[in-house]
């Protein structure tokens, strides 16, 4: 199987956008995960760099990292970051939601990884979710519940879609909708 990757575009649009973080506070309780990263692309290569940028201020400086080749495309060994050398590598038995994050001098960080295709309403749940200190949920489950509350947010605007073109709404004397202010007045005066 052969993959192609435009790397002109997500590069550059990686390198324009800061990294989409949420980080877990620092606290004494230790969870599963250290936080969420949103990145825009399936490019290591263009994603890596902002990533370990925003994360060396409250984490250090990131040596390596460890994903599951399952959701990135190409696994470089080394990306460049900063006149470095990031150091990547893979493990299938790693979650694939997950980023592992090493560093020599402060330890280790797992993120969970949100799809760059990810709508923005879920993305958000998912990151306050990561970042709850303590949490005992893994990646895996987060992205599993994230995918139950996307179907059922889905089906219920169908079924209000659905409520709505088969006659639901209030409808005039004339077969339109009527909006709460041309309904009549009750006896109390309140709509």
């Amino acid at each position: 199987m052969t993959t192609t990757l435009d790397r002109t575009a997500p590069r550059d649009l990686a390198a324009a956008l800061p990294a989409r973080l949420s980080l877990t506070p620092r606290t004494t309780l230790a969870g599963r995960l250290d936080g969420a990263w949103w990145p825009h692309s399936r490019d290591l290569e263009a994603e890596l760099p902002p990533l370990a940028a925003a994360l060396e201020e409250p984490w250090g400086r990131v040596t390596r990292v460890t994903v599951n080749p399952t959701r990135w495309p190409v696994v470089p060994h080394t990306v460049p970051v900063d006149g470095r050398v990031l150091h990547v590598g893979w493990f299938t038995e790693q979650d694939p939601d997950k980023l592992i994050l090493l560093s020599y001098t402060v330890g280790r960080w797992d993120l969970l990884v949100i799809p760059p295709e990810t709508e923005p309403a879920a993305a958000a749940r998912l990151m306050a979710a990561a970042a709850i200190p303590g949490s005992v949920l893994t990646a895996g489950v987060l992205m599993t519940n994230e995918a139950a509350i996307g179907r059922g947010l889905r089906d219920a605007q169908r079924q209000e879609a659905g409520w709505e073109s088969e006659g639901g709404a209030c409808m005039s004397p004339f077969g339109s909708p009527m909006d709460r202010s041309s309904l009549p007045l009750p006896g109390n005066g309140w709509r």
